[in-house]
């Protein structure tokens, strides 16, 4: 199979401003990882629209931006940690120590909504998810450039920013506080896109979906941790 992709995650000397938008100057420094793709790699189809995101980090968070093209932004599921994946969102996978067990998903849709759960290994190994896992100190901002909900125009997208507490994320990574440079975590990142239809002037949603990934799994199977990418700080 083709090489992993790597991401370098730089350090950052300010804190962004989270309203979701990724324009903070913080950013700026920040690289755009390459374009997701098909879960399914290979010849599969390019994606109808794109998504890519940024990350660098801090004393005290990793901080992670999601942009995603989509000229329909609609979601509907307001309840916290329920199954996400059941309309369109933006998903980050992390396993720190990269042992493909005791790893993190993050969830997260137009409307904010969140799910957090700890896979204790990959599912198809009898892994069993842990929900919720909530890390209280998480921030997040979503912001939606164009109009929530509204079939009758078009939008340009919508836009996720994320700040994950090392003090946290150390329960994953053997008690670590955080990462020293030169350390490499295993990530993953993904957007669910599905197919819908306009009724009665709403959103209705279909049948069929799409998983967009930073790093192909060559099979529709998410929790392949051995496929994701690395991040390298």
């Amino acid at each position: 199979m083709p090489e992993l992709p790597r991401y370098k995650c730089l350090r950052t000397t300010a804190a962004p401003k989270l309203d979701g938008t990724l324009t903070d100057p913080a950013w700026d420094n920040a690289p755009w990882t390459s374009d997701f793709v098909d879960i399914r790699g290979g010849d599969s189809p390019s994606p109808r629209f794109r998504t890519r995101a940024k990350l660098m980090y801090d004393d005290d968070f990793l901080y992670v931006g999601g942009q995603l093209e989509e000229p329909h932004v609609w979601s509907t599921m307001t309840e916290r940690n329920t199954y996400l994946f059941e309309e369109n969102n933006f998903e980050l996978f992390l396993d720190p120590d990269g042992d493909g067990e005791n790893y993190y998903e993050l969830e997260i849709n137009p409307l904010s909504t969140l799910w957090e759960l700890t896979l204790t290994k990959p599912y198809d190994e009898g892994g069993v998810a842990v929900s919720p896992t909530n890390l209280p100190g998480l921030r997040t901002a979503v912001h939606i450039d164009g109009t929530l909900n509204d079939p009758t125009d078009s939008d340009t997208g919508w836009s996720v920013e994320l700040a994950l507490p090392w003090s946290e994320l150390a329960q994953f990574n053997q008690g670590k506080p955080r990462p020293a440079a030169g350390d490499e975590w295993r990530m993953n990142l993904m957007r669910i896109e599905w197919n819908h239809e306009i009724v009665d002037n709403e959103y209705r949603k279909g049948d069929d979906q799409d998983f967009w990934v930073w790093s192909p799994q060559y099979a529709v199977n998410m929790h392949k941790p051995s496929q994701w990418g690395v991040l390298e700080f």
